[in-house]
Order: structure tokens, then C-alpha cells, then sequence
């Protein structure tokens, strides 16, 4: 962080100021000050845009540009101005003055002009604050009135406070307030005005249990102690609208006179940082980030003369408590007043009668590497750490968030992010999240208190990741190493060597991890370890408890060397990869920020005075007397007020230095003409420098632009191009041999190919060492014709249509066909075709590549058209399978040949989309009948597979079709058996299959009408079966034979079929009956259904009907079950005779226990012993013989009952009959037993004809 004084105002007639607030949106300031004076200030904002010129009117990437626009004084105060303060959501500026006046300002037509005032008259205002959202504002009087009203200025409450106020704020979320009192104290109030409770203040306590804070210097020792002024001098609470740098990050600071600075992580924290600054303080303000504290004050300081004077100062600190910088400021009265900018990269001061503007230079967290450059920033809703990987070239964005970002730090290929998993205040070891997925296997993830070294590329993807121990305080990577160290111990992680690109690429297992790290991939340095060979394995390190006095304050690295500066300025040069103490050097300054140059023989030096100084290493200091002095020398060079330096990588003796907001650039350090520029400095190499403009780059760190990089040229490059542009190629080749440069040649060598100069690009090619540049010249030499030459050079500097309109010109339309085949420009190809610039197998060419063009990008309409004018059918087809567009590719196929190889292709495609007819298509076309068969079996369309086999004479198709269905049925997929035999066109075997599983589920005796739904399923298939054999179509097909010749085959096949089905036993029993009477098993089960449902619904006369309609069925149903049914209805129907002739049949079964025959005559006696077995009515002959000896009869399959005389009507399906009146009843369309449609019905004829009988 570099911090300098920038702008001065003064304010007329030496009023003196006491306050001042910088708006931080719109960027005006408001001061106020004795006499009623109030300004309001505004500096331009102008000079940040880049233009892409080095030489404009305006500074090309300047921060913090100080051009005063707007210079307002406000008339309405008498009395001082005491407070003032910004409400910027609504443009409304507040004041207040000594006498107790308040004026709210707002702005119109660009002036500032009352909008309300109010005075109480009774007391002085001591603070104002507004809360974040604008919408609330608090106002305290010295006499403890506390008045809270709404930025319309209606008053929400007021409240008289026993105490005598000093200072106002508003937690973050605006939801409680915090008042100082005189008299030291701190009290939390909700935003109703109701008491919470009193905040602690730890920096009053006993002196031993502070925690002092001062730099980096952990070893001060107090003077003794005098009587101190702990007078809270102010308060401020961070609202966190811009994000926390941590999710654990303090926000709330308390600050008193005696110097002393308490700051917490909100209002109750017994862990609260505490800084002493050995200051007399006036002054405490975070930044708009919340990521910097400055706190303002005064030290006495003694002259040469020995007279003491007071010295104004604004430290700043990190939310952690580290002093980061010291800024004087002149003036012997203090700071009265202090704000910052709301971007963070200013800060005003408010000295007697002047406005000090002070420019800050952040430390943002960036790397840069290639064309990648890699930031973290924070976002107001999340409590991680963002980080963009944004290629600078192409503008592409990768976003991560990860927690705890400490470093960033890019080299060579990769980045490195250096992450904290400490654990955070307060909170148990187990709160800890130590899962990281990014872990390559080598350990499980980082220990509490370990830090993350994660190794990325340029799209953010971890590539290695490492843990160590020490804390992180200094991190340096180079294209080969990563070194980290604390104010001790330095870790070297050796990443990448130059045989291999990743060390990481062997990294399989623990076993090779460990013997990395003891070959010197990993290794620890303790900077007090005087061996030869100081470096040591992880493993075998130990590292020393405590802090040395003279610590670690830098560190860099080149390839072959790491310098390490210690804060006494002694400085360590190590060998690298071997890790070899080389030499010490001894300096007077602490060094801050230390480079090395391109060939390590160099290191340039910027003390904490932001001094910049060169140490020579290599140059050895001999000694008056003779003997060998120590290498290193302190060369007579030094810069003031440097904050950024960049080596050249190509030129040991060239460097870019940032001094303020120029930037300067140095050869054998004589300084050239320096550029306006506030850019963070990325690289230096070909002459040219690039800076980053982070501070646009965070201003919008979601969008960046590629404007906010900067290129500037050095004077030699920008010399040599004015040579080249204005003289001529000869004084350039004179000038470019004195300062010679491999960019500069390259340059010469571009100008002279322009001017066709052939032996002075030659010349040039030849000092870059440019072994293809002169091959190309010397084939330029060898085309002879100028305009060819003009023509080569245009497509040489990628300039294609001019090359193109050059050769058209003179009539070389083969040219640029060549041209542009060589460009792979096809759209261009087929236009100079079309022209007469080739042939048609020319044309076909470029439209298939361009049909691949359009493929490579996915747009696969747009390759289809193409390939399809191309005549290239496989292409095209694979396009529509991409497309889903299978009607196009039965398209293509019709097209393509028989026999073609690549049918095989297609119908393997139409496969994958289980189309099997135009697989079959394809495979058969191409010849294969075997392939269509397997896609058919494949598929599972087993029927189709059966009648190819049996086209083409294939017989394996049969035991295929066996073998599948055994291996379902051992699974007992007896359904999936069934589904295959079915598609095979196997019915008979599917009926048998249906008909045992039917007959399983019947003797469970747990779902009857599953068992029914089964049987009529397998008579369905008998009856398909029977339907194909009988279809008297198929004589058409017999040459030869007359009908009655095709009759009698049929009914041999049938008697055939019907004799095998009697020998075959594969569904047992069950599979022999459906074949006799399919229907059977069907009509027992839906009769006895059908009882009980009459039953349930109260028609138990029509349920007994019914129920003994199942008496034929004893070997289907269980007779017991069959012969209560009928004794139970019987009974409830009155019809004794029928169940008493049931009991005599249950009573006769055999195989009954004896205590169920016992019941059951039991039963019957009770029934029969007062009643005697006769029925209320006649019943039907059929039911009495069916009861009695099991003799079916023709029954209604809606009703149960008898069919005698009525009219019926048969189901053309299963055959059997339904009384025509109950159809009608009924509106039924469908048979009751196997449910299939029933065609032709007219029930309102039906109606009418049963009219007229009854009539």
C-alpha cells in the first residue's frame, strides 16, 4: 500500500474547519467550518477513461484525478458547522452548526439549496448518522436528546437520555444504535429507543491483558505510565454494503485520545483487537470496503534545535490490527476532520484552514500470468472471497468462491491462491471446514490452523494443492517455484521442472508424494540455519517457537536464485532449484518490496520510505588494502515515492518504476520521457509494458474491460517505429544496430517486407534468428513478379482480402483459390469456384468442409445442406441422427446403393434409436441379413426375428428363442417369457405360460380376478392361434393347390398342433386344458366373481343361480370354496332344497379334517332341524343337474342365469352368449367375460322388438 499528499485546498480567509464528508457515490464534499462557513466541493472525475493512444489530451489511465468542477458555498449557518454528513441514496446533504441549527440540503438544477431547517434551541447537535439504507436518520444533543426521523423528515421517535452525548452509530443492519456518553461509556439502544445493554470496552482495562499493536514490532516496551486521556475520541461501524474481506473480519472501532484503538467483530467481542499507536488520536474511519482503518492524530517530535512540536499523522491498519502505512501531514494543530472516498483510493484531510487530499494505491489481491489475469473481490450478499480468472485476450470470465483468499500470486502457466483455514473467533475446532475437494489424494484435506496452497490454470481448475504449517506473511512464485515463508521459515515448493511441465503429473499415490518430497520437491528453510546445505525435507523440519528479532520483512525469486531481506537489511541470496546459501549482503534500508532482474544479477529495493535503490549483487567491493572485499554493491541510484517496479524479461538492464502517477522507465538507469499512468504493472517484455488498471478492474469486477489494459512502448521501440514511419529503412537499420533488440529487428524486418526491401528484411530476419523468416523471404526472392510479392506480403501480415484482390487483379484466381484453401476459408473457395476459379470436385470439397465447419460447431441443419449438396450420404445421415430427424436419414438411405459398407453405420444408428424396421432396412440392403436378425432379437421384436430366419434358412433362431425364454422362466420372469413368446408369434406357447401362471395364482386363493384376467389372456392367444391357421387369405399364397386342398392342410396343421399340445408338457396340466377349452378356466373364475358380487349387492337369488353355474368347475376351483358359495346364497334366498343338497356335497368331500366335517354337520342341523329343505319357487332342470352331477348349461355371462328361450346375442371373440335384454338393460358394449368390443348393437331397436313381445 503506497499513500501519498496529492492536492491542497485552502479555504478563504484561513477559516479554520471542524468537519468534513465526502459523498460516497456521486464524490462531492461537504466541509464546514467557524462563522457558519459550509462548502461544497466536487473533484473531476475525469482522466480514467482509455482512449488507446498514448499521446492525448487527457491522462490515459490515471487514478485519482484532482481537477475541482464544483466549488459551492452554502449561506444559512451563523455559528460553526460541527457536523455534516451525506445521505447518499437520496442526494441530501445534513448540517448542522454550534448553535443547534439543522438544515437538510438537496440539490436542484445542479446547486445546493434548503430543503428543511430545524432548530431546538436548546442544545448542540454532537453527531448525526444516517443509516445505510438512507431511510432513518439518529441526531444527539450534548444534553442527551435523541431525536430519530425518516428522510422525508417526518420524526419517528425522540428520547431524553440521562447522560451527556458525544458520538451516534448504527449497527449494519440498522437495527440497534450505539451512544457515547463524556463519560466513557457505550450503550446499545433498538431502533424503537428501548435499552439493550452496555458494550465493553477492553482497551481501558489493565494494560496487561492489552494486546499492543504497533507495525510489525511485537517486542516494544512501554514507557512508564502517566496519567492518559481515555476520552472516546470516536466511533465507527463498518455496514458491510461493499462485502468483508473475511467472513471473521472486525467492523466495529472504538478509538480514544490516549492512542489507543479497540476494534471487534460487532458489539460484544472478547477477543476485540486492540492497537496502540502511540498517537494523540482525533479521528477514526473505515473505508467504503471495510478493509482499511485509518485512525488520525498527533506525536510530539523534537527539531534539530531540540524544541518539540507536534506532527500530524493518519495511520492505517487492516481489519486484523496489522499496521500497513504512516502518513505525515503537515500542520501543528492536528486533524480536525477526516473522510474517505467512496472508491477507496483517496482520503481527505481537514488541517486549519485547508482540504489535504491524500491518493492511496490499494494492495489489491491479483496475479497476473500469460494472458490471464486472476483478482479477488468480495460481494455484499456472500461471505467468501470471489475470484475471476479473466483472459485478457479474449475476455473470457471463470469464476471461483473459496473462503479465506490471503495471496495471489501468477507465473509461467499457473496461479497460486494461497488460502487460511484458521478457525474463526470464538469457534470450536469442529466448526471447522476442512473438506476440500480440489485435494489430489495426498492427504485428506488441511488441519486446523494449516494453510492451502492451491496450484490453478488459466480457467481456475485446481492442478496441485498443497498444506502447510507456517502462516503465510510473504509469497513469491516464479514459472518453477512457489515459495511462502513467515518472519522465519521459508516452504519451496518446486511445481514444475524443466523436463516435465507439472511435478503434480506423478503425483498417483502417497507413495509418490513422499519420495517427491524427499528428492527436494517440498523442501524448509530456517533463515538462522548457517549450513552449507540449510535446507531440509519437510518431514525432518522443525520449526522454532517464537519470533526473531530480525525477521523476514521480503522475498523474490528468479529461476536460479531466492533472495530473502531480513528488517535489519541483511539479505539472503539462495541457489535454486538446490537450495544453497551463495551469499549475504548488508544494506541500511528495511527493505518493503525487492525485485529481481531477468539474469538474477540485479535487485532493485523499495524501503518503507517508498525509496527505490539497486543492489548490484555480482559486483565484488574489494578493500583498500588488497584483500577480497564482500560481493554486492549499492549502486548510486535512488527514486523517491516508488510503489511498483517491473524488470524487463528480455534485458537485465531495463526496468518500468510507478512513481506516484507517473511511470518511468529506466535503461542502464538513465530515466526515458515519463507516461501518465496510476496502472499496476503485469510485465515488461518486447519492449512494451503492460499495466492493469485494477482500480477500474474492481470498480467493476464482474464486468471487466479489455481497455483497462494498458501497452506502453519504450522510447527506443517508439523511436525506431518514427524512424521507420517518417525517414526511412536506412537510418532505422543505423539506429536499430546501435540499440539493438530483438523487437527491434523483428520491427525493421516487418517495415521492409512492406516495402518489398527483400535484402533488409533478410538482414533483420537473420539478427532476431528468425530461421523461417528468411525461408520465407528467399521464396519471395523467388516469385519474381512485384504484384505476386505484394500479394504474399498482404497474406504475411494477415491482411487475406487484400492479397485476394491483388491476385484477382492480375488475373490468379487459382492463386487465391490456393489462398484461401490454404486459410481453410470455404465459404470463400466455393465463391471464386463459382467465378471460374476451379473445378467441380473443387467445389465438392469445399462443401463438405464447410458441411464439417458447421458439424465441429453443432449446428447440424446447416451441415446437413451442405453435406447433402456434396453428395456425401453418410455425412448428411449422420447429421439428421444428430438432428432426430429419422425421416431424413430413411431419406439418405434410399439414396445410397445397395451393398454400400456404410449401411452397416446407418442401420446401426437407427438401432441405437430402437427404429427396427429401417434397421432392418439398412442391414438387409447392405446384405446382412444376419445383423437385421440380431437387431430384431436385439430389439425385441422376436416375430419379425422369427419370419427373417425363417425367409432366409436361418434355424438358430429357434433355439435362441428357446434358450431366452428358459433363462427368464429360472429367473421367474414367467410375464417377460409370455411377452417373448408373443412377439415371437409363439400363442400356443404363451397360452400354456398364461394358463400355469393363472393356475398358480388360483391355488394361492389371494387375487380371483387376476387369476381370471390370466385365463382370458392365454384363450386369447389360443384363439389368435387358431385364427392364423384357419385364415383362409393365406391360400393366395399357395401356387398350385385348390381351396380344398389348402382346407385339408389347414386341418391336418391344426390336428397337428392339437396332438403336439396334448404330448407337450411344458405348462403342465394347465397348458393341456387351455388348449382343449381355452375358455374354461376364464368362464370359473368370472362366474364365481360374478356370485359374489350379486351377493355383496343384495341379488342373492341371482348369486345362487350363478354360483351353481360354477359347480361344473370343481377342477379349476376349490369345491369346497364353490359348494359353501352355493349354501350360503342358497340359504339367504330361501332356497333350502339347493343348500341342503350343497351340504351334502360339501359333507361328502373327500379329504376333509374331521373337525370341518363336525362344522359342517353341525351347521346343517341347525339350519335344517325347524325348516324344512324345500324351495319358494321352480327352478330350471339345468340347475339341479349341473349341482348334482356338474353338467354345464348355457348361461348368461352379464346375469349367471340360465339361457332357455330368451333372445341372446353371442361374443365373436370367446363364443360365449348374453341374454339380449340384460344387454340392453345394461347399455353394455363390451363382453362381460373377455371384455372385447361388441360390434353392431342398436339399442333402441332391441328396445322396441321387446315392446312389441310384451305387447
Amino acid at each position: 500500500m503506497f499513500i501519498y499528499l496529492s492536492k491542497k485546498i485552502a479555504i478563504p480567509n484561513q477559516i479554520k474547519l471542524h468537519s468534513l464528508s465526502w459523498n460516497p457515490e456521486q464524490g462531492w464534499i461537504a466541509c464546514g467550518g467557524e462563522n457558519g462557513l459550509l462548502k461544497v466541493l466536487k473533484l473531476d472525475s475525469t482522466g480514467t477513461t482509455v482512449t488507446g493512444e498514448l499521446n492525448t489530451s487527457k491522462p490515459r489511465g490515471v487514478a485519482a484525478p484532482s481537477n475541482l468542477s464544483m466549488n459551492q458555498t452554502l449561506e444559512g449557518h451563523n455559528g460553526g458547522v460541527m457536523c455534516v454528513t451525506w445521505n447518499a441514496n437520496y442526494r441530501k446533504l445534513t448540517t448542522s452548526d454550534e448553535n443547534g441549527l439543522i438544515i437538510v440540503w438537496m440539490l436542484h438544477k445542479g446547486m445546493w439549496s434548503e430543503e428543511m431547517i430545524n432548530n431546538r434551541n436548546k442544545s448542540v447537535v454532537r453527531d448525526m448518522k444516517w443509516t445505510a439504507d438512507g431511510q432513518k436518520i439518529c441526531i444527539i444533543y450534548e444534553d442527551g436528546a435523541v431525536i430519530v426521523g425518516s428522510v422525508e423528515g417526518t420524526r419517528l421517535w425522540g428520547k431524553d437520555l440521562d447522560a451527556h452525548l458525544r458520538f451516534v452509530e448504527w449497527s449494519p443492519d440498522s437495527r440497534n444504535i450505539v451512544f457515547v456518553t463524556k463519560s466513557n461509556e457505550i450503550h446499545m439502544y433498538d431502533y424503537h429507543g428501548n435499552k439493550i445493554k452496555p458494550l465493553p470496552l477492553y482497551a481501558l482495562e489493565n494494560s496487561k491483558k492489552q494486546e499492543s499493536k504497533k507495525g510489525d514490532d511485537d517486542d516494544w516496551s512501554d514507557e512508564d505510565e502517566q496519567e492518559e486521556d481515555t476520552t472516546i475520541i470516536g466511533i465507527h461501524w463498518y455496514d458491510g454494503t461493499e462485502g468483508h474481506i473475511d467472513a471473521d473480519a472486525p467492523t466495529l472501532a472504538v478509538a480514544f485520545r490516549n492512542g489507543k484503538c479497540q476494534i471487534g467483530r460487532g458489539e460484544e467481542d472478547p477477543k476485540a483487537t486492540l492497537i496502540d499507536t502511540r498517537m494523540t488520536l482525533t479521528q477514526c474511519k473505515w473505508n467504503a470496503k471495510g478493509n482499511v482503518l485509518a485512525l488520525a492524530g498527533s506525536v510530539k517530535s523534537k527539531s534539530r534545535e531540540g524544541e518539540e512540536r507536534q506532527v500530524s499523522q493518519v495511520q492505517f491498519y487492516s481489519p486484523m490490527g496489522v499496521h500497513i502505512k504512516t502518513l505525515k501531514v503537515p500542520g501543528a494543530n492536528g486533524i480536525s476532520a477526516m473522510s474517505w472516498e467512496g472508491s477507496g483510493l483517496r482520503i481527505a484531510l481537514a488541517v486549519d484552514a485547508y482540504i489535504y487530499f491524500a491518493n492511496i494505491r490499494p494492495d489489491y489481491m491479483w496475479g497476473a500470468f500469460g494472458n490471464t489475469l486472476v483478482y479477488a473481490h468480495n460481494k455484499p450478499d456472500r461471505t467468501d472471497v470471489c475470484v475471476t480468472f479473466w483472459n485478457m485476450k479474449s475476455n473470457e470470465r471463470y469464476t471461483k468462491y473459496l473462503k479465506g483468499v490471503k495471496f495471489i500470486r501468477g507465473a509461467g502457466e499457473n496461479c497460486l491462491l494461497v488460502l487460511s483455514n484458521s478457525l474463526p473467533a470464538g469457534a470450536p475446532p469442529s466448526s471447522m471446514d476442512d473438506n476440500d475437494e480440489n485435494n489430489n489424494g495426498e492427504d485428506s484435506g488441511p488441519k486446523p490452523n494449516q494453510h492451502t496452497l492451491m496450484l490453478c490454470n488459466s480457467i481456475g481448475s485446481p492442478v496441485d494443492t498443497k498444506y502447510i504449517d507456517i502462516v503465510p506473511k510473504f509469497v513469491e512464485m516464479t514459472p518453477f517455484h512457489v515459495i511462502v515463508s513467515d518472519f522465519r521459515s521459508v516452504y519451496i515448493w518446486q511445481y514444475r521442472t524443466n523436463v516435465s511441465k507439472l511435478t503434480s503429473s506423478d503425483a498417483g499415490n502417497g507413495a509418490t508424494a513422499m519420495l517427491r518430497r524427499n528428492t527436494g520437491r517440498e523442501r524448509m528453510l530456517d533463515i538462522e540455519e548457517v549450513a552449507a546445505n540449510p535446507a531440509q525435507t519437510i518431514e525432518n523440519f522443525k520449526p522454532k517457537a517464537g519470533r526473531i528479532k530480525d525477521g523476514i520483512c521480503a522475498i523474490t525469486a528468479s529461476k536460479k536464485n531466492l533472495i530473502v531481506a531480513r528488517e535489519s537489511g541483511t539479505i539472503h541470496r539462495y541457489s535454486l532449484p538446490h537450495i544453497s546459501l551463495e551469499n549475504k549482503y548488508a544494506i541500511r534500508q528495511r527493505p518493503a518490496h525487492i525485485r529481481l532482474n531477468c539474469d538474477s544479477t540485479k535487485l532493485s529495493i523499495i524501503d518503507n520510505g517508498s525509496i527505490l535503490s539497486v543492489l548490484d549483487l555480482d559486483s565484488n567491493n574489494d578493500s583498500s588494502d588488497g584483500k577480497e572485499g564482500t560481493y554486492g554493491q549499492l549502486l548510486q541510484f535512488e527514486r523517491k515515492d516508488a510503489w511498483d517496479l517491473q524488470w524487463a524479461d528480455d534485458n537485465p538492464d531495463l526496468f518500468a518504476v510507478m512513481e506516484k502517477t507517473r511511470m518511468y522507465v529506466f535503461r542502464n538507469f538513465q530515466p526515458e520521457e515519463p507516461c501518465q499512468s496510476s496502472g499496476y504493472l503485469s510485465n515488461f517484455s518486447d519492449l512494451q509494458i503492460q499495466a492493469i488498471m485494477l482500480d477500474d478492474v474492481m470498480a467493476s469486477p464482474e464486468n471487466p474491460d479489455r481497455d483497462m489494459v494498458l501497452d506502453f512502448e519504450t522510447k527506443s521501440l517508439k523511436d525506431a517505429r518514427e524512424l521507420i514511419t517518417n525517414v526511412g529503412l536506412t537510418e532505422a537499420t543505423a539506429y536499430i544496430e546501435q540499440h539493438a533488440h530483438p523487437r527491434l529487428w523483428r520491427l525493421l524486418a516487418e517495415a521492409a517486407l512492406e516495402a518489398l526491401e527483400l535484402q533488409v528484411a533478410e538482414k533483420a530476419f537473420v539478427n532476431v534468428g528468425d530461421y523461417p523468416g528468411i525461408q520465407y523471404v528467399k521464396r519471395l526472392s523467388g516469385l519474381g513478379e512485384r504484384m505476386k510479392q505484394r500479394a504474399e506480403v498482404a497474406a504475411y501480415f494477415q491482411r487475406f482480402d487484400e492479397a485476394e484482390a491483388i491476385l484477382r487483379e492480375i488475373d490468379r484466381k487459382d492463386l487465391a483459390n490456393e489462398l484461401r484453401i490454404r486459410l481453410g476459408d470455404w465459404f470463400r473457395v466455393v465463391a471464386l469456384v463459382q467465378t471460374g476459379g476451379g473445378d467441380d470436385k473443387m467445389l465438392m470439397k469445399a462443401w463438405n468442409k464447410i458441411g464439417e465447419y458447421y458439424a465441429d460447431r453443432f449446428k447440424w441443419q446447416k451441415a446437413a445442406t451442405y453435406f447433402s449438396q456434396a453428395k456425401n450420404l453418410m455425412k448428411m445421415i449422420e447429421c439428421y441422427y444428430r438432428l432426430d430427424d429419422y425421416d431424413g436419414m430413411e431419406k439418405g438411405v434410399e439414396l445410397m446403393s445397395e451393398g454400400d459398407p456404410e449401411l452397416m453405420e446407418v442401420g446401426r444408428m437407427f438401432e441405437s434409436v430402437g427404429l427396427h424396421k429401417q434397421a432392418v432396412r439398412c442391414f438387409q440392403k447392405a446384405g446382412d441379413v444376419k445383423a437385421a436378425i440380431d437387431t430384431c432379437v436385439l430389439l425385441n421384436y422376436w416375430e419379425e426375428a422369427v419370419k427373417l430366419a425363417e425367409a432366409h434358412g436361418f434355424s438358430q433362431i429357434e433355439g435362441l428363442l428357446a434358450k431366452y425364454a428358459g433363462h427368464l422362466l429360472s429367473k421367474g420372469d414367467k410375464l417377460q417369457a409370455v411377452e417373448l413368446y408373443r412377439k415371437a408369434d409363439k400363442a400356443t406357447e404363451a397360452a400354456r405360460l398364461l394358463a400355469g401362471i393363472a393356475e398358480d395364482v388360483g391355488k394361492r386363493q389371494v387375487d380371483p380376478l387376476r387369476a381370471k384376467k390370466l385365463h382370458v389372456l392365454a384363450a386369447l392367444e389360443v384363439e389368435r392361434y387358431r385364427k392364423k391357421a384357419l385364415d383362409l387369405s393365406t391360400m393366395s399364397t399357395t401356387k398350385g393347390k385348390s381351396v380344398a386342398a389348402t382346407t385339408a392342410a389347414t386341418l391336418d396343421t391344426l390336428m397337428t398342433a392339437d396332438a403336439e399340445s396334448r404330448a407337450g408338457g411344458g405348462a403342465g396340466d394347465a397348458g393341456r386344458k387351455v388348449m382343449d377349452n381355452a375358455w374354461r378356466g376364464a368362464e370359473a373364475y368370472h362366474y364365481f366373481l360374478l356370485s359374489h358380487r350379486q351377493l355383496y349387492s343384495g341379488d342373492v337369488d341371482a348369486a345362487m343361480k350363478t354360483a351353481i353355474r360354477c359347480a361344473e368347475f370343481e377342477d379349476i376351483l376349490e369345491p369346497k370354496d364353490i359348494y359353501s358359495l352355493i349354501a350360503l346364497t342358497a340359504y339367504h334366498s330361501s332356497h333350502l332344497n339347493i343348500c341342503s343338497r350343497a351340504f351334502i356335497k360339501l359333507e361328502t368331500l373327500p379329504g376333509l379334517d374331521e373337525a370341518t366335517s363336525d362344522a359342517i354337520q353341525t351347521l346343517a342341523l341347525d339350519i335344517f332341524k325347524d325348516q324344512a329343505p324345500r324351495n319358494p319357487s321352480h327352478l330350471p332342470t339345468c340347475y339341479i343337474t349341473c349341482l348334482d352331477t356338474g353338467q354345464p348349461y348355457n348361461a348368461c355371462t352379464i346375469t349367471g342365469r340360465a339361457v332357455l328361450d330368451a333372445r341372446t346375442v353371442g361374443c365373436k371373440v370367446c363364443g360365449h352368449l348374453m341374454l339380449e335384454h340384460e344387454l340392453s338393460v345394461s347399455n353394455r358394449k363390451n363382453c362381460a367375460l373377455c371384455h372385447s368390443p361388441i360390434p353392431g348393437i342398436n339399442f333402441s331397436i332391441m328396445e322396441e322388438e321387446e315392446e312389441e313381445e310384451e305387447a
